[in-house]
């Protein structure tokens, strides 16, 4: 199923992921080869993203695999499953294939504990960088229901282009700038086939009901919405880098790691302190609180007396003072 050109100049995509990779990939690594692993879930973002990645990895030199997850939450997941081996086995790729366990009854929803076993799964594969196919629609979307569940500067930001997932692996996003079309218009010029996953045609799902009830109303009024948005999701990135150096003044020698002093927050403004803890909990894996639940972990460790140690707890977190300074610990089991 190796896809073949039928045209001589180069389209959106390929010009689109050679630039990015010229930008982020080093320009030289010694020896080492960079190993890019695609996420390959056969629908049509990674299936055009594999391919072109494909395609020009002659002029760039890099290793190139495939991983490919697993939910078995749908009846056609082996199917799924079976329609990526065939893929990778036609254009020469080694597909990695990760099965997980989706609990239905996860208190955060479905969707999100899908989410959450899938970039499991990313973490351990073996490679330098994870890329994976979300697109401009994907931001504009991300960025709305961002800011619709209260998310701050943080969610605002949406998806970033590039962010480490653990040492020695990092995500790469290179579609990010492309629209939907663009991706579409090359699987359909390359006669490319693809799997549809009927989960994404429900929109009893927040992100679904934005694509597919939300988003075309807005294109219908606003036809450049999604780079507007996507834009606007870039400019909230470069205002949360510029939050974290400020955060990172106002640690000034004390390193960025619990416990830390309680009078670094005691010399800051409530604004400032609150980026400080929200950047303090990002920088540790810890999703931030609502602002409301911020605002309140900053009074109760200011406010406590020496010989009290308040802990405010939050999803899995708890976060308390104790000696002049500010803990972070994961709750076990046996406390719930």
């Amino acid at each position: 199923m190796a896809s073949s050109r039928n045209s001589g100049s180069p389209d959106p995509l390929h010009g689109a992921v050679a630039a990015f990779l010229r930008r982020h990939l080093p320009d030289s690594q010694g020896s080492q080869v960079p190993r890019l692993i695609v996420g390959f879930s056969g629908g049509r973002d990674s299936l055009a993203l594999l391919s072109v990645l494909h395609e020009i990895q002659p002029a760039f030199g890099f290793r190139l695999a495939a991983c490919h997850v697993n939910h078995r939450l749908s009846p056609h997941a082996r199917e799924w499953q079976d329609f990526c081996q065939r893929y990778c086995d036609g254009i020469g790729i080694v597909l990695t294939v990760a099965e997980v366990d989706v609990p239905r009854g996860a208190p955060e929803g479905l969707e999100a504990a899908a989410r959450a076993a899938r970039y499991a799964a990313f973490s351990r594969i073996d490679g330098d960088w994870l890329i994976l196919g979300q697109h401009r629609g994907d931001q504009a979307e991300t960025l709305l229901f961002n800011l619709l569940r209260g998310a701050g500067l943080q969610g605002a930001a949406g998806m970033p282009v590039t962010r480490r997932i653990r040492p020695g692996l990092c995500l790469m996003r290179p579609f990010l700038g492309v629209a939907r079309r663009d991706i579409e218009d090359y699987l359909r010029s390359n006669s490319l086939g693809w799997v549809d996953d009927e989960s994404n045609d429900d929109v009893e799902f927040s992100r679904n009901f934005l694509r597919h009830r939300v988003m075309p109303l807005l294109l219908s009024r606003f036809p450049a919405a999604e780079t507007t948005l996507s834009s606007a999701a870039q400019r909230f990135s470069e205002a949360q880098g510029l939050l974290d150096d400020l955060a990172l003044l106002d640690l000034a020698v004390v390193p960025a790691s619990f416990p830390m002093p309680i009078a670094c927050l005691e010399i800051l403004s409530e604004p400032r302190g609150r980026n400080l803890l929200r950047f303090m909990l990002t920088r540790h894996g810890v999703q931030t609180p609502s602002e409301a639940r911020l605002v309140e972990i900053l009074r109760q460790l200011l406010t406590a007396r020496a010989d009290r140690h308040p802990a405010v707890v939050f999803g899995d977190w708890k976060i308390f003072r104790k000696h002049n300074a500010v803990h972070l610990e994961k709750i076990l089991a046996d406390e719930c």
